[in-house]
């Protein structure tokens, strides 16, 4: 997935240079919202980070592309639901994930304006992720496969131009994913049927909060249509 995000970054900077241009990274924290632990929908408990590309198509909005990678974990002894509490599970996965998507500014962010901007902003597309698949047995987690799907990101977040080059966001991403087993309750396995629980019609999501920083570079551009 590295190599197709790089493949992507690529195909952008060889576009018309007569657009304008960010890349830069997204450093932060995650936290995942499913059967075990916490249902807080915010609560960043285990270190994201990522790299981040823009290609600026207007001053209202831009194509965006990302890699992110991240820990997730759960403790049910950390939860305030007593049944969860009382059950004890624990468990760590692991994210890579790639995504495109669209990037719409509420305010006018004209980059070659050498004025101070700031805006709230708002994303979303589609998001590829890996991850690895697991199960419990007598209360333990175990392994079983490496495994990858989608997800579709909602992102939420305000910037500013901080210099005439650099771009200082703050963003939280929700992922709902098309997965119910990121914490080993919902094995796909077969075999595992019987050792599901929790609730097996809902599927789990994972966040991501943080700042972002982005480089600007490229040509003024014209805004105008292709």
């Amino acid at each position: 997935m590295k190599r197709l995000f790089l493949i992507i970054l690529l195909l952008g900077l060889s576009k018309l240079n007569a657009q304008i241009h960010e890349i830069g990274g997204f450093l932060g924290g995650s936290n995942y919202i499913g059967d075990i632990g916490k249902t807080t929908y915010i609560n960043p408990n285990e270190v994201a980070f990522g790299i981040i590309y823009k290609w600026n198509r207007s001053p209202r909005h831009a194509w965006r592309f990302s890699a992110m990678h991240s820990s997730i974990s759960g403790n049910d002894l950390k939860s305030k639901v007593p049944g969860r509490k009382q059950r004890e599970y624990e468990f760590g996965n692991s994210i890579t994930e790639v995504s495109a998507g669209l990037e719409f500014n509420f305010f006018d962010f004209n980059l070659h304006q050498m004025s101070k901007k700031m805006t709230p902003y708002v994303s979303t597309g589609i998001s590829y992720f890996s991850y690895n698949e697991q199960f419990f047995i007598n209360g333990e987690t175990n392994h079983d496969y490496a495994e990858s799907t989608f997800a579709i990101p909602m992102i939420l977040g305000i910037k500013s131009n901080i210099t005439p080059n650099l771009v200082l966001g703050a963003e939280v991403g929700v992922r709902y994913t098309l997965t119910d087993n990121l914490d080993g309750s919902n094995p796909k396995n077969e075999n595992l049927e019987q050792l599901r629980f929790g609730n097996l019609e809902s599927n789990d999501w994972y966040v991501f909060s943080g700042l972002t920083l982005t480089y600007t570079f490229g040509e003024k551009p014209c805004y105008c249509a292709d």
